[in-house]
């Protein structure tokens, strides 16, 4: 066997291993922010799962993607690595909103692997631990009085999942939205250290990314959350923004979506994992560590929850003048 055939013969090997690889070698989860925020909590968690329940034999990698809440590492997995199997990224229901404005190109929701949601959240208003603020009454008093004089901060800008809630809560308390003073942050993290550093009042986060940061040592305090009934376990103490007069309900799904040329087979094989890993008692008690609620759906259920969801999200845009675009 010549020498030219030898390597012929290697590189068609070679392509064949890559082509047939395990996509649970090597694995690596995008978060698209920096680190602190929620979408690092969502990678953390199946990083933890995963390697816990020996569903991977090399601990997954985490690496951070950040720009545009999500839209950097949206398009950079569609146009570069659409077929990187072993690679998953984070979502939330912040980036479905931002798709439903188009804030990620020209790329839709048509346009990944919806793979797995492995948990939801719900919106949080967080001011500092030493902030005059003692409800959101008090807050929602103080934007009415003068709007300028109240900075509300978050990650992402007009228009994106924390503005949202942001003007949710102006709006259920008789305050423009246009009216309010906004800080736009690259994620919550980010936003978090601006409130304990009195840059800005008031957080409009989430609560189980909020309830890490204070476990961590953060000085803030939650002040409501954004659902129809109080949370269970660390946070049934916090009052919902309903109960204090301000008809507000944000969920916030977590999961996972893969490149659009990710082959069936390798699909199935992390959708197959998923529904493994989230049936068992060691995935329910990390999930309920980092303040997460349960949600389970991966494949074709998902995909039919995010295109909904989609939707919902480009009519609610419209109600707030904001840029909408179809799905193609």
């Amino acid at each position: 066997m010549n020498f030219a055939f030898k390597l012929a013969a290697a590189a068609v090997a070679a392509s064949a291993l890559t082509a047939f690889a395990n996509p649970l070698d090597k694995t690596e989860c995008i978060a698209p922010a920096k680190p602190g925020g929620g979408f690092d909590l969502t990678c953390k968690l199946v990083q933890s799962a995963l390697q816990e329940g020996k569903f991977i034999a090399d601990p997954m990698r985490v690496t951070y993607m950040p720009g545009g809440i999500g839209a950097v590492a949206y398009n950079t997995v569609i146009a570069q690595k659409p077929d990187a199997a072993n690679a998953i990224v984070a979502f939330s229901g912040g980036s479905l909103l931002n798709l439903a404005q188009g804030k990620f190109g020209r790329y839709t929701e048509n346009d990944v692997r919806w793979l797995a949601a492995i948990g939801t959240d719900y919106g949080a208003v967080v001011v500092a631990e030493n902030s005059p603020f003692k409800t959101l009454k008090d807050v929602m008093a103080a934007m009415k009085a003068d709007p300028t004089k109240v900075v509300l901060g978050a990650g992402g800008t007009v228009g994106s999942q924390d503005w949202m809630k942001a003007a949710l809560v102006a709006r259920a308390g008789g305050v423009n939205p246009k009216t309010m003073r906004y800080v736009a942050f690259e994620g919550g993290g980010e936003a978090l250290t601006a409130l304990q550093g009195g840059h800005i009042h008031v957080f409009t986060g989430d609560a189980a990314e909020a309830g890490q940061q204070i476990k961590a040592g953060a000085k803030v305090r939650i002040l409501a959350v954004m659902n129809d009934k109080r949370l269970p376990g660390d946070m049934a103490n916090i009052p919902t923004a309903t109960e204090q007069g301000f008809d507000v309900d944000w969920p916030i799904v977590r999961g996972f979506y893969v490149g659009p040329k990710v082959s069936d087979a390798d699909y199935k094989v992390w959708v197959d994992t998923f529904n493994k890993l989230m049936a068992t008692p060691a995935y329910d008690k990390l999930r309920n560590e980092r303040g997460l609620f349960p949600m389970a759906l991966t494949g074709a259920p998902l995909d039919a929850y995010v295109k909904k969801q989609v939707a919902g999200y480009r009519k609610l845009a419209e109600e707030f003048g904001l840029n909408v675009v179809p799905a193609k």
